[in-house]
């Protein structure tokens, strides 16, 4: 089935990217980051969180002259223009960065406010980002605001239980002008690997499955994760190796999704 191991373009952005990207926002030691970009893992997320860990392993990788092959994205959840800027600045000042390669807007259900477009849209004309991307978790609104053509990276929740993307946004999208594709919560926060939610006799996925699923949607082209420690990001790194899913692992997988989607549905989106 071959495996995740070769970068792809993220979408029209001209930015090559592994498959598996990396979040740094749950205390994972810079070891983690720093193995994760030898296995080919450059697509690195910094949210509201910016743990030490994270800023140290894009100090010591772009010390070493890698800073080309490292594409960093600083998430903003501020709706106060002021308060923009400062976090944006904040973010650099932290990773030592002298720009952020993607400028998320985080969770947008529709579009932003034009203060915030403005703000972000000035930093890029600045050169202080190279790339403007939006998250959320409106699914019909993701096709409308890629339309605009402002958002070259959208963040999408994707996995085996919420499936609704493969209908509402992925084929809603332009081929030849498409945004690059990042997904987070492959793991339902947990709930897919959670032996206490699994449908009676049905074998228990682990994290690097929930990543296979995901990336082996045609239409993916990173899927997040983000590892606490060490051996988090060993069994993220797994799904590198493992490659594709066949069609009987996805079954299973659809499977355990719809049975965790019927028990939780509180969580319907």
């Amino acid at each position: 089935m071959g495996s995740f191991e070769t970068a792809r373009p993220l979408g029209r952005t001209g930015l090559m990217v592994g498959r598996l990207g990396v979040a740094g926002g749950y205390n994972a030691p810079a070891a983690a980051f720093e193995l994760a970009f030898e296995r080919g893992c450059n697509y690195f997320y910094h949210g509201s969180a910016r743990r030490p860990g994270m800023n140290q392993a894009i100090k010591t990788i772009v010390g070493q002259g890698q800073r080309d092959k490292l594409v960093v994205v600083a998430q903003l959840y501020t709706r106060s223009a002021w308060h923009f800027r400062r976090s944006f600045e904040a973010f650099r000042q932290k990773t030592g960065l002298e720009y952020a390669d993607v400028l998320l807007l985080g969770w947008y259900n529709s579009e932003p406010a034009v203060r915030i477009r403005a703000v972000a849209q000035e930093l890029k004309d600045q050169g202080l980002c190279r790339h403007l991307a939006i998250s959320g978790h409106n699914r019909p609104a993701f096709p409308v605001m890629a339309a605009t053509g402002r958002y070259d990276v959208l963040h999408v929740r994707y996995n085996a239980a919420h499936r609704g993307a493969e209908t509402e946004i992925f084929p809603r999208l332009t081929p030849a002008a498409r945004p690059g594709i990042v997904i987070y919560t492959a793991t339902r926060w947990g709930n897919l690997v959670n032996p206490k939610r699994m449908p009676p006799g049905v074998t228990t996925p682990r994290g690097a499955d929930c990543y296979r699923f995901v990336l082996t949607n045609p239409h993916v082209d990173v899927c997040m994760t983000g590892p606490k420690d060490m051996a988090q990001m060993k069994e993220a790194l797994a799904a590198i190796d493992r490659g594709p899913m066949a069609p009987e692992e996805m079954e299973w997988m659809i499977k355990v999704g719809d049975h965790v989607h019927k028990k939780n549905p509180w969580i319907n989106i």
